[in-house]
């Protein structure tokens, strides 16, 4: 199976590569994707570039950062983990006491073996992240007066740029299937390779099998100003052709099923998604949509408001490895993979087999001229002319049949026969 071949590209390849929203991490990661899949197109924003309320910030990237004690021992090495350094951390070559070395040190007291995440992308800092146990040995290996090298060989380029990849699966429809996932964190499993992981696995499938009933788009992105910055760049197209799709992020592991539904949990993806695992016969938890915390919320934001759910195994902030060393490939399984595979896989195929018609009229159509409403005015018209009438407004891209014949009380085969009807009439999009 696919799943596995891509696994052990994570795993071994990818996993190593330090990441971050900018850089040459993300560009060595989407490189080694395209790597894989010729038609993966890798684009760049430029820095300082304007995205709706936010900035493309300084494209960041780091080479060396260390720590000395005064016996020319490296007590803390970039080089051995990239977790150790603050992501966006700014140059330094300075000589500090124990004191204000300690001050940008950061650790988990109630994790003592896991080096934490942390980054600051958009306020000029410097740190260290490291281990408890480990900053137990500084507070008691040293004394205060003990000098420290610190060196952080840095850069900030203001004439950098964000970088991103997109690949296209061409449907027999224009309409679209939304899929992100992101490229952005350093070396973490779940919440950072899990989501490629089972793009790559859901590409080379859906290349495989027979040309979709709808286009499916995959992007690999930085999480937040990524999505942001994808969104101000292509927004006027996705809200005309998307008809759902998800956000993939934390599904490698193998001690749950979860997901966050969209906003006003009624839109085509949520209902794909359920339907997929009631198909699967898996027991998942729904998180309220106040839970968000990834790219479900830039898509969901007053304005965007496209219908793209987030699908996850244990959700983000739910497992007590999430942004630390922790979060390795003991924790995220081959096992774990494929369980969130076949989840977002049914569900994709699930939201292909929905029609679901956008009209290419705006307001009410003219029926009359179409001898699809009486030209003769007495007072009610025929049935057959009010649910038409009824099945047009509804037909929003937000809806399919099966949910038009609910919300309308007309019975699924007449709202077919109208669907066809709509079509050859060119009043809807096919």
């Amino acid at each position: 199976m696919s799943l596995s071949k891509y696994y052990y590209l994570g795993k071994n390849i990818l996993f190593p590569i330090n990441r971050s929203i900018t850089g040459r991490g993300i560009k060595k990661t989407l490189k080694i994707i395209k790597g894989e899949f010729k038609d993966l197109k890798i684009k760049k924003i430029k820095s300082g570039t304007k995205v709706f309320d936010w900035t493309i910030p300084p494209e960041w990237n780091v080479s060396e950062a260390y720590v000395v004690d005064r016996y020319g021992k490296k007590i803390i090495d970039f080089s051995k983990n990239n977790l150790h350094l603050v992501g966006y951390s700014q140059f330094i070559n300075k000589m500090l006491s124990k004191k204000k070395l300690l001050n940008h040190i950061y650790s988990l007291p109630k994790q003592p073996k896991a080096i934490p995440y942390i980054t600051s992308y958009y306020k000029k800092y410097w740190g260290f992240c490291i281990s408890h146990k480990d900053k137990i040995k500084i507070l008691k290996n040293y004394k205060n007066k003990d000098k420290f090298k610190v060196f952080i060989n840095s850069t900030f380029s203001r004439n950098g740029c964000l970088n991103y990849g997109e690949l296209e699966i061409k449907g027999k429809s224009k309409q679209e299937i939304l899929i992100s996932t992101y490229v952005c964190h350093p070396s973490m499993a779940n919440n950072e390779l899990s989501g490629p992981i089972v793009c790559m696995a859901l590409i080379n499938y859906f290349q495989r099998t027979k040309k979709p009933d709808k286009t499916i788009r995959f992007i690999f992105i930085p999480e937040t100003i990524g999505s942001i910055a994808y969104l101000n760049k292509n927004l006027k197209k996705l809200k005309q052709k998307v008809i759902g799709g998800y956000n993939l992020t934390c599904i490698g592991d193998d001690k749950q099923h979860s997901c966050i539904i969209t906003k006003y949990k009624n839109s085509l993806s949520d209902y794909a998604l359920k339907d997929a695992y009631k198909k699967l016969g898996i027991k998942y938890k729904e998180y309220s949509f106040l839970r968000r915390g990834s790219d479900e919320r830039q898509y969901n934001s007053p304005g965007v408001d496209l219908p793209i759910a987030s699908i996850f195994r244990t959700k983000y902030e739910e497992y007590p490895q999430y942004h630390t060393s922790l979060d390795d490939f003991n924790f995220v399984s081959l096992k774990g993979l494929r369980g969130g595979y076949k989840v977002v896989q049914t569900a994709i195929k699930l939201l292909l087999n929905k029609t679901v018609p956008i009209s290419k009229v705006l307001g009410e159509p003219f029926l009359s001229k179409r001898k699809l409403y009486p030209t003769l005015s007495k007072g009610k018209i025929s049935k057959l002319s009010q649910s038409i009438l009824d099945v047009l407004q509804y037909c929003d891209g937000k809806n399919d049949l099966n949910s038009i014949s609910e919300i309308t009380s007309v019975k699924i085969p007449l709202v077919k026969k109208i669907y066809n009807i709509l079509i050859k009439n060119k009043l809807v999009k096919e």
